[in-house]
């Protein structure tokens, strides 16, 4: 091979291998597995060897590592990489989003909401799109310069893709990711070296060396979160310029929301933290930026810090402990969770002895198995989640764990989502699914038959008295057998009775819920209620006139057009009917009998939001419908009146521009007795 076929095979590896550095680093979406790639890898090393006038900077050969430096030289910041304040409750978001308001003379700003990760502020920055420097944090004014670890760093391409800016500078975090940390301390051990005591010390120390090999053996990764200096810059906010960054090869911080109001912001915050389990990193909070690069221009900073950005942050507690057993339990929805039995272990001043492992392929990541010792974390007041195994733990007795194939309860072939990553028992009539679908079909957001509880339905299914829905009106003839049961006397078995009697006549839209059909909840039961009034208008539905229907769209209407049609959903309905489950439809929810049209609020859409103070969102909610109003859960043209708590957001906003009458919880309260 001469030279210039050499150099055309470079390139050609070359350009393979960034493309899966980006499809693997960036989109998520690898389609080589960890072997195919690193043989392409060594084949580019051993030709840039065999031609070492063809190797150059930003050849993806350097991510493995070139010659060391005798030290350290350091660079001054641009533009200051200023530390963020930190709140560590709500009320301190809110605190943050009056004082943006405030100074900026506006009603409602957008924020990015974004986690905030646990590792090392980098800068990296690129000339003409190849990368030029890479700095630490330092004291923020003066950073230390790691271009040659940077190099190493899985995220940070040496070469940037698209219509990049001539300079740009990419701010981001360093991190090693939980499962190659474990990896790196069973390595340690193994070796007879001191072991790591956490990623983000690790990823530190990582950064710091002088031999840019070693870097690269703890596999350093970099995801960006905002910029530094830039030139041209055509993003005119956070959020645009972080998809921007994906175009040019950079991953990103993963999740980020953005929010139309601080509503909004505090919503989000609830399920990014909630999803923390799905991260292979650690997470110490949530960051909120405000999210147009001219309000942050405005607002500008102290000497400390910006004031366009905080840091939502908690506490966190981790502790370890062994993997006892692992079990599968079945949801209401069929849905199989792996479930770890833990040794109890004191977090942050409870005792906790188990762990969800959520699905499958959480477990995959983690590399679990029966008798590993864990790190289990909870932050704040989340629940607690498994972090990473402790692999330097182990002895070689650990048991592997076999995701089951067929339900545990009641042996039908599980089947799992298409696209998706949950695993499913398809058997409506399984028990375990009965019991937590009468548990949900009795509880206060359905059916709400008081005494009900969990272990009274145990006690029901186990024993064969209550074998599907219907079978709870049936309870009236078997009372001998009910006062035979656990704590259940002669008076609790009376009322259990009146209140499941009862219940036959609550209104439609809390049946609909209580059937249990897959992303049917109580808002969207209580449209299609509102819509179709009774069970037999709403089997007579195609798929078609379901998505139709305002809110509910192709996803629920095939998913209701499925159990209404389905023998399934035919049999639970007409077994309900026959023992008289008889819903009021939504035009005689109230005790008044007047006709629909005379009710004070008929044909009137209301939208409420904000914070309230004398009722309950379901409670205003379920009072508009009595009173013949439809309450939406969005703001439209269609909106007659939007109902406003405290700290109202978004759909504040909307209503105002819309025209829309915007009335306080005095204002609707008046409006009623006035119709009176």
């Amino acid at each position: 091979m001469d030279e210039a076929q050499a150099q055309k095979e470079i390139d050609q590896l070359r350009e393979e291998i960034n493309r899966h550095n980006r499809l693997y680093y960036t989109e998520a979406k690898p389609i080589i597995s960890d072997l195919e790639y690193d043989r392409l890898m060594k084949k580019l090393i051993d030709l840039e060897e065999q031609y070492p006038q063809l190797r150059t900077p930003d050849s993806p050969s350097q991510k493995v590592g070139g010659e060391p430096i005798e030290g350290f030289r350091t660079v001054r910041h641009r533009i200051p990489m200023l530390s963020i304040d930190n709140v560590y409750e709500k009320q301190g978001i809110r605190h943050f989003d009056e004082r943006n308001r405030k100074l900026l003379g506006v009603s409602n700003i957008d924020y990015t909401l974004e986690y905030k990760i646990d590792g090392v502020a980098l800068a990296a920055i690129y000339e003409q799109g190849k990368l030029t420097l890479a700095l630490t944090r330092g004291d923020g004014r003066e950073g230390d310069d790691i271009t040659h670890n940077a190099r190493t760093v899985r995220g940070i391409p040496l070469v940037l893709q698209g219509d990049y800016p001539p300079v740009l500078e990419v701010r981001g975090e360093a991190y090693i990711a939980n499962s190659d940390f474990a990896l790196l301390q069973a390595e340690q051990k193994q070796q007879g070296e001191a072991v790591f005591a956490n990623p983000r010390n690790s990823t530190a120390g990582a950064l710091k060396l002088l031999d840019p090999r070693l870097c690269a053996k703890r596999k350093v990764r970099f995801v960006a979160h905002g910029l530094g200096y830039v030139e041209n810059l055509k993003a005119e906010t956070h959020f645009e310029f972080i998809q921007q960054l994906k175009q040019f090869g950079i991953p990103v911080t993963p999740g980020i929301r953005l929010c139309h109001g601080i509503d909004e912001v505090l919503h989000h915050a609830e399920e990014m933290m909630e999803q923390l389990h799905e991260l292979d990193l650690e997470i110490d909070g949530l960051v909120v930026k405000v999210n147009h690069f001219s309000l942050q221009e405005k607002l500008g900073a102290t000497s400390k810090s910006p004031r366009w950005v905080i840091a939502y942050k908690w506490e966190r507690y981790e502790a370890t402990t062994q993997v006892r057993n692992i079990h599968v339990q079945v949801g209401k929805t069929g849905t199989l969770t792996p479930v770890a039995d833990l040794e109890p272990v004191q977090i942050a001043g409870t005792t906790v002895s188990r762990s969800s492992l959520h699905n499958r392929d959480e477990m995959q990541r983690l590399g679990i198995k029966i008798g590993d010792w864990v790190v289990v974390e909870k932050a704040g007041k989340i629940i607690p989640h498994v972090l990473r195994v402790v692999m330097e733990k182990r002895k070689g007795t650990e048991r592997d764990f076999h995701f089951p194939e067929v339900c545990p309860i009641c042996q039908t072939p599980v089947e799992q989502d298409e696209g998706g990553v949950y695993i499913r028992c398809p058997n409506l009539e399984c028990p375990a699914r009965l019991k937590e679908t009468i548990r949900f079909f009795a509880s206060r957001s359905a059916m709400d038959i008081e005494g009900l509880g969990s272990k009274l339905v145990e006690q029901l299914v186990d024993s064969g008295l209550v074998k599907n829905l219907a079978d709870l009106y049936r309870l009236s003839e078997k009372k001998e057998q009910l006062l035979s049961m656990e704590r259940m006397g002669e008076k609790s078995v009376d009322n259990l009775l009146r209140a499941i009697e009862k219940s036959k006549n609550r209104p439609l839209w809390r049946l609909l819920t209580g059937l249990n059909i897959r992303h049917v909840g109580t808002s969207n039961a209580r449209i299609l209620a509102d819509r179709f009034r009774s069970l037999e208008e709403l089997q007579q539905q195609s798929e078609q006139s379901l998505a139709e229907v305002e809110e509910i769209g192709p996803v629920i209407a095939h998913s209701v057009h499925h159990f209404m049609n389905s023998p399934y959903g035919r049999n639970m309905i007409q077994s309900l009917e026959e023992v008289g489950v008889n819903p009021t439809p939504p035009l005689q929810e109230s005790n008044e009998q007047d006709l629909p049209e005379t009710k004070p609020l008929a044909g009137k859409s209301f939208v409420v939001t904000g914070t309230l103070k004398r009722f309950t969102r379901l409670e205003i909610q379920e009072l508009i419908h009595q009173l013949g109003g439809k309450a939406s859960s969005s703001v439209s043209s269609r909106t007659d009146y939007l109902i406003a708590g405290e700290n109202a957001g978004s759909k504040l906003q909307k209503a105002e521009k819309l025209g829309i009458p915007v009335l306080s919880e005095e204002e609707f309260q008046l409006m009623l007795q006035n119709q009176a």
